[in-house]
């Protein structure tokens, strides 16, 4: 895990009995990291990788599989999907299930501003390498996309987009006012993206959208900082 991975990513994944081994994401990297330290680990040791894996892949997409047979037992059809994106791994999966299910709904990914790997990867019909991006966005700190995930969100993503940290934010105080929620900054990439679409009006009022909220591993005591830098003064 990276040394500054949120403290409770860390307790919660020792409270399971994990034994963390941390490295430092802005001057080493994760791949050859885990390589190392499966080295050390008794022979037949299985390392499993955060996105790009087949199997890893087809279980994120039962969030898009159960979001669409919930919808659809509902008659509703969704225009717009949008899904955050880090390595590619959530995205990949949802899109498969909804092309499969609902090919009519557009997948829409959304990434942070100052790391737009997938968007130039896309446009540019390659992998894009980038520098660790600084963002609030701990969970979409990633360098790259992975074979697998690139060649599928080339394939089913309709558009990639990016959000700033201080819409992230703001995505953050929506969903604990309004939603009652407390979500970290990653997850609010969608909502964000979402935001974003209908204010430039490229999503049409009256559009049937649907948003993935990725997670909620946030610090208190962060959480609360970065909700208070989005408070208007006293």
């Amino acid at each position: 895990m990276p040394k500054d991975a949120p403290p409770l990513k860390l307790k919660a994944t020792q409270s399971y009995g994990g034994n963390v081994i941390f490295y430092d994401r802005y001057t080493e990297k994760r791949d050859e990291v885990a390589t190392r330290v499966k080295e050390t680990l008794p022979k037949g040791t299985v390392f499993v990788p955060p996105y790009d894996h087949k199997y890893v892949i087809a279980g994120q997409g039962t969030v898009g599989k159960e979001m669409i047979d919930d919808l659809q037992s509902e008659s509703i059809t969704l225009d717009y999907l949008f899904v955050c994106v880090g390595g590619g791994g959530l995205i990949s999966g949802i899109s498969l299930a909804a092309k499969a299910l609902s090919p009519q709904t557009k997948i829409i990914g959304v990434e942070p501003e100052a790391g737009n790997d997938a968007q130039q990867s896309l446009e540019q019909g390659r992998i894009v390498h980038i520098e660790t991006p600084r963002t609030i966005a701990d969970g979409a700190q990633t360098q790259h996309l992975g074979n697998l995930t690139f060649a599928i969100m080339k394939e089913h993503v309709s558009q990639m987009i990016t959000v700033t940290d201080e819409e992230l934010v703001d995505g953050m105080k929506f969903f604990g006012e309004r939603m009652k929620m407390v979500v970290e900054p990653t997850g609010c990439l969608g909502l964000a993206g979402l935001r974003k679409m209908v204010k430039s009006g490229e999503v049409a009022k009256g559009s049937c959208c649907g948003v993935v909220i990725s997670g909620g591993n946030v610090d208190m005591k962060r959480y609360c900082e970065l909700i208070s830098s989005s408070l208007p003064s006293s």
